[in-house]
């Protein structure tokens, strides 16, 4: 992970922690988040609360987020810094914007489980099942931020979260050291 200058002089920095659904993100970004006396910013929950989405996808059984909307909303507090930002998409996400891109990645029976037990059926699951075996999400990070700030974490397990954590919070307090100096 890239530890890099302070944009716009922010004191902190901010991270994506991007992957399929079922991966651990709001887990692991709650947790960072908490370990770093940073923001979370669960994109998903932001999007219903605010009601920046312009339908619902019955195939998919979720909102249709428009992007303009989140990326407004959001404009602020990314440039103040601090943030530990929490959704399956990620490509349209101004770049700037962040300092660390996790991928979390989950081997594809635990996510069947995941998805599964949450209810996931049909085209939902299948889509969902297929996006992390093809790796869709880590080359959707690689082709949207420069590939020395994405990094893949597995998250089959707690002890895999509990280091991920870890290692996101040994980053952080480091970025912000860089930036003292």
């Amino acid at each position: 992970m890239a530890s890099l200058p302070s944009p716009a002089g922010r004191r902190k920095p901010n991270i994506l922690v991007t992957g399929t659904p079922g991966t651990g993100k709001t887990t692991t970004s709650s947790l960072v988040a908490e370990a770093t006396n940073m923001r979370h910013v669960n994109v998903g929950d932001l999007v219903k609360k605010k009601g920046l989405h312009c339908g619902w996808d019955e195939d998919l059984e979720c909102h249709i987020i428009d992007e303009d909307l989140v990326c407004d909303e959001l404009e602020d507090l990314m440039q103040e810094g601090g943030n530990v930002v929490d959704y399956h998409g990620c490509d349209f996400f101004p770049e700037r914007w962040f300092d660390c891109v996790v991928v979390l990645q989950t081997d594809n029976s635990i996510l069947y489980d995941r998805l599964s037990s949450r209810g996931y059926t049909g085209p939902k699951l299948t889509n969902n099942i297929e996006c992390e075996i093809f790796q869709m999400m880590l080359m959707e990070a690689r082709g949207s931020y420069r590939e020395d700030i994405v990094v893949a974490m597995k998250s089959d397990s707690v002890d895999d979260i509990s280091r991920n954590v870890s290692t996101l919070r040994s980053w952080v307090n480091q970025w912000v050291r860089a930036q003292s100096s």
